[in-house]
């Protein structure tokens, strides 16, 4: 890349630790272009308040912040609800802002004319590759600038000492120091003890949750939500209609005061080593669950088993940054598809940190007390033999065999 060509960049800005720096040292760096800043609202609320002047004083010539919030929701959330997808327990909060953030930058730097787009994901995560597979994909020839993967800088103790040299004010201290994502679905908490797997996570440290409270601090009363679905997207909560980025906000409420949605996990990160990391997702968690108590009764056998399979390969795929890809169309399409009948209302009650079923129903539910109860039906289970014989074929001719009886 020459550095003497670049003289406008469209920087993906969320005004955290790293971003904070970058604005200065690309100046520095990259002689002393324009820096457009780029914030993407994906739900992270107050994270966005005093960004712009904070962006101005760093440096940038201008800051632009879009709302992706139903952007978000409509068009990788809910897909990924459809199919369930999950990567080892991990509900892909991160996963879901990336790609959508990274075509907002691409239209930015289109309309602005930028020579390049920056991000501020390091060389270990999984955020360069998301960020900079979705700008191939819109933008494939334009340079892609990670300072991480370019600096001296080593640590966030170095960015924090950074900063302080260049009067950069933070939001965090060296104690509080957190590698932390939040939008409207999670927020993820990385780095200093939890760097560790031997250490406990201290839930109940104040300051550390932020979308709720711990388990152990939820209320000694459970409460009870119900979740509205049409073909397989939320449509409404405890009875009122709501757009699903609503219905999160909501239940990101409801699920937080009650303790839900709190995982600690060590994840394979795509580039290779394993993550430790406590996740917070309490209206993801909640829908997730719902979700799965309403596909019990609407969808059939084969249809589900194929989905839960297909599962693990749409969670890799957005883990992996390949949302703008054929392959995402297709599963999607086989998501829409799968879910058409998922429609009802499931009933739940949420308990320390539990969510337990209280009731399913549904207009499309393929359950039928008559074929199943233990009293009086009109299923003949002296049908039974004939099916147990020609499905125990193989296995009786197999025997056969082995006693010499063919």
């Amino acid at each position: 890349m020459d550095k003497s060509k670049i003289k406008k960049i469209v920087l993906a800005y969320s005004g955290g630790l790293d971003t904070s720096i970058i604005i200065p040292w690309l100046k520095e760096n990259y002689n002393n272009p324009e820096i457009i800043a780029v914030s993407g609202n994906v739900g992270q609320a107050d994270e966005l308040e005093g960004l712009e002047e904070k962006a101005l004083k760093t440096g940038a010539s201008k800051l632009i912040v879009a709302d992706l919030v139903d952007e978000m929701m409509d068009e990788i959330v809910i897909p990924a609800l459809k199919m369930d997808a999950k990567y080892e327990t991990y509900l892909l909060g991160t996963a879901f802002a990336r790609p959508i953030i990274a075509k907002k930058l691409c239209e930015v730097a289109k309309a602005e004319g930028a020579d390049a787009i920056a991000h501020g994901a390091t060389g270990k995560g999984n955020d360069q590759v998301r960020f900079e597979l979705a700008i191939k994909r819109f933008l494939p020839d334009i340079p892609i600038i990670a300072p991480w993967r370019e600096w001296d800088i080593k640590s966030r103790d170095e960015e924090i000492d950074y900063a302080e040299a260049h009067k950069i004010p933070l939001k965090i201290s060296r104690e509080t120091n957190y590698s932390k994502d939040k939008n409207i679905w999670h927020l993820s908490h990385e780095g200093l003890d939890l760097e560790d797997p031997a250490n406990e996570p201290n839930l109940d440290k104040p300051g550390f949750l932020e979308m709720g409270v711990s388990p152990y601090a939820a209320p000694d009363k459970p409460e009870y939500v119900s979740i509205d679905f049409e073909a397989g997207a939320p449509v409404g909560l405890n009875g009122v209609k709501m757009k699903p980025a609503d219905i999160v906000w909501k239940l990101n409420e409801i699920g937080g005061r009650n303790g839900v949605g709190i995982i600690d996990i060590v994840e394979n990160r795509l580039v290779g080593m394993k993550d430790r990391g406590v996740y917070e997702t309490p209206g993801g968690t909640i829908l997730y669950f719902a979700h799965a108590q309403l596909e019990m009764i609407t969808m059939d056998k084969d249809t589900l088993h194929l989905k839960q399979k297909l599962a693990v390969d749409f969670a890799d795929m957005i883990y992996n940054g390949k949302w703008y890809t054929p392959l995402q169309e297709a599963l999607c399409a086989f998501a829409n598809e799968a879910n058409k009948y998922v429609t009802g209302t499931v009933k739940l009650k949420l308990y320390k940190g539990n969510i337990i079923p209280a009731g399913t129903t549904s207009p499309c539910t393929l359950y039928s007390e008559n074929l199943v109860t233990f009293g009086e039906s009109d299923y003949d289970q002296s049908q039974a033999a004939g099916f147990i014989n020609l499905w125990g074929l193989p296995i009786t001719v197999h025997a056969m065999r082995e006693q010499g009886k063919l």
